[in-house]
């Protein structure tokens, strides 16, 4: 007589970090003998990797879990991640949640899980105590990976709780990437999206020392990587303007499979508030790393990410970012409308911009980003791009050209997790670019 798996589901809030790491998470259950299954079935246990970014993390996760217990009433619900490390207290008090564990202790998650069905007592973790680099990559897809080689921050951004949350900076070796990237390259994967925290900031060894110097830079990760042949193509996620080199942009626009696309986060167009954020540039640095991105690459994909409402935005300093992003090449921007984070100097600033004035900034920005992406796109009108098809659905196949142009098409459905010579065809009216027939 066979003796059911044990279930296990999982969700995940916030970024492309969090999905690798839920990734692993899921292997381990896996190896630990449980079946992974759907977060809208019914699981045995179910874990939530949190976020703290996220504006309403409190309110996600007691939806979450209310709707969880409504599937399985005596299933084990389970919080890691940045809210579990920031707020662990708040995360006891809701019910429903029967374990809380920080990012400190999160990849120890199945043993927790384990002793707490045994109802064993479970320690405490220090808040104090050292955070190690774990690696993780995400495999959902099957076509294309998040690839996490980097991990916490030592900015200290007044409005960010990341470093609280997450640690000092911190990297895997060039060579444990390599051995990754061989592993996901055997699993079929296409494309490895390479992420981080400060992703630009890589080179600090796993077991990280304040006093440890760096022996590799994010440059020779590139330089590694690119001649990794059993990856067809490698896309670069976030990277701080101030570390976004001439040499990484030249290494990118010349490179064998770096696709060309970057997403450097902006945050303001005001040098004031810049400086109020204690961000490490001023608008002109970034105004240069555009100008050098689309003069070596014109046909490069420009994401960035705006926060409106930071206090002491007045209307003449949203104005300059506005401004300035009208100017700049971007193609599209992420906008986010600043909330304050417990324990971060924000708090203490002057200015607060009411949360109806966020709203109307926010949305002005949000259809500047539409325009942006809309004429970015329709600019490879018959142009032929590379597209990485991914799975198909309701009748439909959709993927994304190297530049980072979201194609759509009817007639590929049998190339799921290939990469194909394709020409575009942008149609105005449904606003959306399709694979030319």
């Amino acid at each position: 007589m066979s003796t059911r798996l044990k279930r296990v589901a999982l969700h995940t809030l916030g970024c492309k970090l969090n999905y690798a790491e839920t990734d692993t998470l899921a292997q381990r259950f896996e190896e630990a003998g449980y079946e992974t299954i759907a977060f809208n079935e019914p699981a045995d246990v179910y874990v939530i990797n949190s976020c703290s970014v996220t504006e309403n993390a409190d309110t996600e996760c007691r939806q979450l879990v209310r709707r969880v217990k409504k599937i399985n009433p005596e299933s084990k619900v389970v919080v890691t991640g940045c809210y579990a490390e920031l707020k662990p207290e708040r995360l006891k008090t809701i019910s429903g949640i029967d374990l809380v564990i920080g990012n400190r202790n999160k990849f120890n998650v199945v043993s927790q899980v384990e002793r707490h069905a045994h109802n064993e007592a479970i320690q405490n973790e220090s808040v104090l105590g050292p955070i190690s680099f774990q690696p993780s990559y995400s495999y959902a897809s099957r076509t294309r990976s998040f690839l996490k080689v980097q991990d916490g921050c030592d900015y200290n951004c007044t409005f960010c709780t990341i470093p609280l949350a997450r640690g000092l900076s911190r990297s895997a070796s060039i060579a444990d990437v390599l051995k990754q990237v061989d592993t996901l390259a055997q699993k079929g994967v296409k494309e490895i999206v390479l992420t981080g925290i400060n992703l630009g900031d890589f080179g600090f060894g796993p077991a990280r020392d304040v006093s440890m110097r760096k022996t590799e830079h994010f440059l020779d990760l590139l330089k590694a990587l690119d001649n990794c042949s059993n990856i067809v193509r490698f896309r670069v996620s976030s990277v701080e303007p101030n570390l976004m080199s001439d040499a990484i942009i030249k290494f990118i626009a010349h490179s064998q499979r770096f696709a060309p696309h970057v997403h450097m986060p902006l945050q303001s167009g005001s040098d004031e508030i810049l400086k109020r954020m204690k961000r490490r540039y001023k608008s002109d640095l970034y105004r240069e790393r555009v100008a050098a991105i689309k003069s070596l690459m014109p046909h490069a994909a420009i994401g960035c990410d705006v926060i409106v409402g930071f206090p002491g935005e007045h209307s003449g300093y949203f104005n300059e970012t506005e401004g300035l992003l009208k100017e700049l090449e971007v193609s599209y921007l992420h906008v986010f409308s600043y909330s304050e984070r417990v324990n971060t100097p924000a708090t203490a600033l002057e200015g607060k911009v009411s949360v109806q004035e966020c709203r109307i900034r926010s949305n002005q920005l949000r259809k500047l980003s539409e325009l942006k992406l809309q004429q970015f796109s329709a600019a490879f009108h018959l142009s032929q791009r590379p597209v990485l098809w991914e799975q198909p659905h309701n009748g439909k196949i959709r993927g994304y050209t190297d530049n980072y142009i979201r194609v759509q098409s009817v007639n590929h459905l049998n190339a799921a997790g290939e990469i194909q010579p394709t020409t575009l065809f942008w149609d105005d009216e449904q606003k959306a670019m399709w694979a030319l027939e």
